[in-house]
């Protein structure tokens, strides 16, 4: 299955009966999260079609590492930035806001969302949408909480191929549909869909992080040993690791040409990360247990495309 073991995560479909209101003019809506892709390298890359949607904003994620970061979003909370003076109660009342523009509707509040505080099953039994995720990461698999709201979720058999998440999109007339799609190019080992594992760089315990995590805990205490480890990088490689990460991002434009060309009109597109990622700056690499402002830096920017 390559990067990450999937045969024991299964996935699911979820079907519901309801009456769906009428929803005139009201968006679909997609939210596409590039995973562990920051702002500077996006900005780097210069994606020409991605930026169509509108400005790209420099904003911050509420979580480093991919889960929690996820859980925020389909709470709703989308990347802010960081706002001084304000209270954080007003800063949510207008981001909220927001969501009538990104759907089509009006007088939708963060009140809306009471009491469950999940924006896939708001748009499900509330608004009426048809609402789907097709994930890269395995900690995002269908029998985690993020499934919730959803009638069907995906995890894909790639980590890093954005274009079967398209192929498998569909747009019915009847109703509007949600998608969340978490993109793995961009996450390490920050791959096209084309190259072969074995050109990947390797790191243990990073790559596979379900397969390596416990290979070194005995007794329940981490094993100590100094043979076999891979070293820190130095300079050289983490500036060829943030140039992959470049280059995915490259890559996904032609990607999100193909997602232009196959949503109907009246689809709202929002395009950000769910954290950023460190390659040597304050001595960091990588993404999680790290403090530091650029693994909470991530490009946003949305809009319609027609």
């Amino acid at each position: 299955m390559g990067f990450f073991n999937r045969k024991k995560i299964a996935n699911t479909t979820k079907k519901q009966s309801r009456t769906a209101p009428p929803y005139d003019n009201m968006n679909n809506f997609i939210i596409v999260v590039l995973d562990s892709c920051r702002y500077d390298t996006f900005m780097e890359a210069a994606p020409s079609t991605i930026m169509k949607l509108g400005e790209t904003e420099d904003r911050y994620s509420y979580a480093t590492w991919t889960a929690p970061s996820h859980y925020n979003m389909l709470m709703g909370l989308m990347p802010h930035n960081s706002p001084k003076g304000v209270f954080a109660s007003e800063y949510y009342k207008h981001d909220f806001v927001r969501y009538n523009e990104r759907l089509g509707a009006r007088d939708i509040e963060f009140k809306s969302l009471v009491p469950r505080l999940w924006l896939p099953d708001f748009l499900q039994r509330t608004m009426g949408y048809r609402t789907h995720a097709m994930v890269s990461l395995p900690v995002l698999n269908s029998m985690t909480p993020v499934n919730c709201g959803f009638d069907t979720f995906r995890l894909m058999d790639k980590h890093n191929d954005m274009n079967a998440m398209l192929d498998l999109m569909r747009f019915p007339s009847d109703r509007p549909s949600f998608y969340m799609l978490n993109v793995g190019e961009t996450h390490y080992p920050y791959a096209r869909p084309t190259e072969a594992e074995n050109d990947w760089p390797r790191i243990s315990g990073v790559h596979g992080v379900f397969k390596h995590l416990d290979d070194h805990v005995v007794d329940g205490c981490i094993e100590e040993s100094t043979t076999g480890e891979r070293q820190f990088f130095d300079q050289k490689e983490m500036d060829m690791l943030r140039a992959r990460q470049i280059d995915t991002v490259k890559y996904l434009d032609s990607v999100f040409e193909r997602l232009f060309d196959i949503v109907p009109r009246n689809t709202w597109i929002t395009v950000t990360s769910d954290h950023g990622e460190l390659f040597g700056e304050d001595g960091y690499f990588g993404h999680g247990p790290i403090f530091s402002e650029k693994v909470f830096q991530v490009p946003f920017l949305e809009g319609k495309i027609r």
